[in-house]
């Protein structure tokens, strides 16, 4: 736990208004100008954008002058380091990479991010709408934008095309017709399944959230009150264990992506439903046996319709305490333009947030068609965020996968919503702390 999580919540208050303050007032001195500017410095997390910063670097520098150092650390190691510097307020870095869901609340809260507001909505042509809708609803808070989403992922349906065309099964629209599919292949005695999802008690969270908005839930309503006893929330927990204990894998409970994804790779189940960037595990000839059959479909809808996640993996935020603010807008803007996002897209096979990129044939000509179609289809229906939108998410996921559990191991209704009004209590009371 970092020492920031273990003070007073009136001290961090007042550490809070401090940091605000000393934004516009940053520890080396006056803001620059962007002209002024020579030189910045990004610190972000080991990825694939990551690994094409430095040409585009070089390319940024030969058109501005502008020198920009890139810093790449593992996940946690970049997350601690943000942490120890930010709240030494230190400006020794303008730019950084961070993940929204982990860490946007705590790092507004302690006033360490950059307001984005006034630049992205000033940027003409640079055109933050054409930054897909979910995407733009992630990295805002109290209607304020703090990061320009550089990647996002989905959640969608990999499925057996060849077995469904030979039993005469259409692909499944609707989670209804989902569960009779999988019903209908599922042959346990062969070692074969109908399903596979992730089903341990943490990381089925984000999947069993595209269930939960489509049944019409949420994890919380907009007054911080938890939503997940309510009728809907029970109705999805219900069919998400459903599935697993009925046409799932032994063992589902101790399942994450890693060995949910396996079995589908192995040619061991009809349907997986998981994030989109797992397409290349089941196109690669050495881990997939899956190579020629896997299909790709849009998550099937329930009760409310398709409302699957369309989360932000990678976000750009700046420094609050950066002297060069608005010489790292000018990267950002640079670095994520139409041209850079097309080019991300067709080199990198980086699934960047701009629609306008998922447009070009020749930038997706590396995907699988099935799944640029899916991506295309991106609309107000996804939902920006796939887990409980508070800063102890991680304790958080805890409490609200348990009823999932229990559904899983075959509890009936009763039990489901007795686990789901013992979820609820426990989120409440993470709810209310920091609320307080």
């Amino acid at each position: 736990m970092s020492t920031t999580r273990k003070w007073s919540r009136a001290l961090l208050a007042a550490v809070t208004a401090l940091s605000i303050g000393a934004t516009a007032a940053c520890a080396s001195g006056t803001p620059q100008e962007a002209s002024e500017v020579t030189e910045l410095t990004i610190i972000l997390a080991n990825s694939t954008f990551t690994e094409s910063l430095p040409a585009l670097a070089e390319k940024y520098k030969a058109e501005t002058g502008v020198t920009v150092n890139v810093e790449a650390y593992g996940n946690e190691q970049l997350n601690d380091t943000l942490k120890v510097k930010l709240n030494a307020q230190s400006d020794e870095f303008d730019i950084f990479g961070y993940q929204v869901q982990d860490v946007m609340r705590e790092f507004v809260r302690n006033g360490w991010l950059t307001d984005l507001t006034g630049y992205v909505e000033g940027s003409g042509d640079w055109d933050w709408q054409d930054f897909q809708e979910p995407a733009r609803d992630a990295v805002q808070l109290d209607g304020k934008v703090y990061g320009v989403p550089v990647a996002t992922e989905r959640h969608i349906m990999y499925y057996r095309a060849d077995l469904l065309k030979a039993a005469g099964i259409a692909v499944p629209t609707t989670i209804d017709e989902l569960e009779a599919a999988a019903k209908a292949l599922n042959d346990p005695d062969k070692g074969f399944y109908g399903i596979a999802m992730r089903g341990a008690r943490v990381p089925l969270v984000t999947q069993f959230s595209s269930f939960l908005y489509s049944y019409g839930g949420e994890f919380q309503d907009e007054s911080g009150a938890s939503t997940v006893n309510t009728p809907e929330a029970i109705q999805a927990y219900e069919t998400y264990g459903r599935l697993l204990h009925n046409y799932g894998p032994p063992g589902a409970t101790n399942m994450g992506w890693v060995e949910a994804s396996a079995i589908f790779a192995q040619g061991n189940a009809a349907f997986y439903l998981d994030a989109d960037s797992q397409a290349y595990t089941f196109l690669d000839p050495e881990k997939s046996a899956v190579v020629d059959q896997v299909g790709y479909a849009r998550f099937p809808a329930g009760p409310a319709g398709s409302r699957p996640y369309n989360i932000v993996f990678q976000t750009l935020g700046i420094n609050s305490y950066s002297t060069k603010q608005d010489a790292a807008f000018e990267f950002i803007k640079w670095v994520l333009n139409k041209e850079n996002a097309k080019a991300l897209l067709a080199d990198s096979t980086l699934p960047v947030a701009r629609t306008s990129a998922w447009q070009d044939s020749s930038a997706t000509a590396k995907f699988p068609e099935g799944l640029v179609s899916i991506v295309r289809d991106v609309d107000s229906n996804y939902v920006g965020h796939d887990r409980p939108q508070l800063e102890a998410v991680a304790r958080a996921r805890e409490f609200v996968g348990g009823p999932a559990v229990t559904a899983i191991e075959g509890g009936d209704t009763a039990a489901v919503t007795a686990a789901a009004e013992q979820a609820s209590i426990d989120f409440q009371s993470l709810l209310d702390s920091e609320a307080r």
